[in-house]
Parts: C-alpha cells; structure tokens; sequence
C-alpha cells in the first residue's frame, strides 16, 4: 500500500515526487509503491519530466531494516525485487528523470541515483554510496550492472567492493551525481533544470535514443529480474 511519506505534484509539466518520512527516508514497501504510484501518475499527467526528491538532509538511508533483518528472507527478497523493479523503471522511463539528492544517499538511496538521466546534490557533509560489503551483503547484481554503466570506472571497484561513502563532490567524479548546489537551492534547481529539459528535448527522439542507449544493460537487468521473480 502506497504511504502518506510520498507526495505527488504536477508542477507546469514537471511531475514531483517528494519523499519525506521525517526519519532517513527508507525504502519500506509503502514507499516504493507510492513512488510506484507516482510514476503511473506522471504518465497520466503526460508529465514531460520527471523529478524526484529527498527531505533536507536525506535523500534516502536505502531499504528499511525492520524489514530486511526482521521479516525472515523471503520478506527481504521481496522488498528488494521491488526496490530493483521501481530503479528499472527510472532507469528505462521515456521523460528525462532528474533527481534531487538532499543529502545522504545510501545503499538503495544511492542506486536510485544510478537510475535517474541527471542527479544534483546538495553541499554538504553528507555520505554518498553502496555499503552493501560493509554490512555483510553480497552486491546483488542490479546493483552491481547499474554500477558498472553509470559510475567513473576508476571508482568502480572503490564504490563497490571497497564500500567507499563519498562527499558530494567526490560524489561527482565517482560518478553518483552530476553536479552539486547549496542545499537549500536543490529542490528549485533540480526542478527548474527538469522543465528545461523538458520543453527542450523532442519526446520521441528522446524516448528513442534512451532506449537504444540504454538497451543491453536494460535487457541484463529485466532477465535478472525475471529469473529472481522464478
């Protein structure tokens, strides 16, 4: 069932999607089906972009640990086929989809910025990365395929089998992020530059070409998907 954690605005033609648990953000199944949710919305709306953002301070800690030490492991497993099901769609969705980074993002926090077209940051003394292998887990691999098509390959095996946490603006060189603002200035930046892309980029010529772009690692990840979900 979606949750009251995440909110949906149309914005002129720029769908919002606000997550806000006034904790660290965690990726419960609530969350995940209102960003679900909140994507089926921004189709219906014909939205022409897409953003997503965190609260001040926290983007998102990654999957809710009530769940994924307490519930057993077939609890976990479904949470993260769902978590990795709700990064493929931003990761395959026809409108350029921009998100906000405002402020720690962590584990599933920080694959979701994998996911997205454009991800602006906020300054700050925030952590920014997998710690998967710190914790104990294995990378699965959608995390680690994301990975090896979205980060600098000089920080790859620093970003995944060393767990490095990285500041905003190593953030960027890493690859997690492409640019960071104030913190305060993200959430107007990130939407201001998604109406601009919006209105800029042709949607079929843009849909088109990200789906070219984007097809090997696409097809990999639903084959994954489909194998965990058999």
């Amino acid at each position: 069932m979606p949750t009251d954690a995440v909110q949906y605005t149309l914005e002129d033609t720029v769908a919002v999607l606000r997550i806000d648990d006034g904790k660290v953000n965690a990726l419960s199944h609530g969350v995940v089906d209102g960003l679900c949710e909140g994507l089926d919305r921004a189709q219906k709306d014909e939205a022409k972009a897409l953003v997503l953002l965190g609260r001040p301070g926290r983007f998102s800690a990654g999957f809710d640990l009530s769940v994924m030490q307490e519930d057993g492991q077939e609890a976990m497993i479904a949470l993260v086929t769902k978590g990795a099901e709700l990064g493929l769609r931003i990761f395959a969705s026809p409108i350029p989809t921009l998100i906000g980074v405002t402020g720690h993002a962590i584990a599933m926090g920080a694959v979701l910025t994998c996911c997205a077209d454009e991800r602006i940051g906020a300054e700050g003394e925030f952590k920014i990365g997998f710690n998967e292998i710190g914790i104990g887990m294995a990378l699965p691999h959608f995390l680690r395929r994301l990975a090896e098509e979205r980060l600098s390959k000089r920080h790859l095996q620093r970003a995944t089998l060393l767990a490095e946490m990285y500041a905003p603006a190593d953030a960027v060189d890493a690859g997690f992020l492409d640019r960071v603002v104030p913190a305060d200035q993200v959430a107007d930046v990130t939407i201001a530059r998604a109406r601009q892309l919006g209105e800029m980029l042709n949607p079929t010529a843009f849909r088109v070409s990200k789906a070219a772009l984007r097809r090997r690692c696409l097809d990999e990840l639903r084959e994954e998907l489909a194998r965990g979900a058999a």
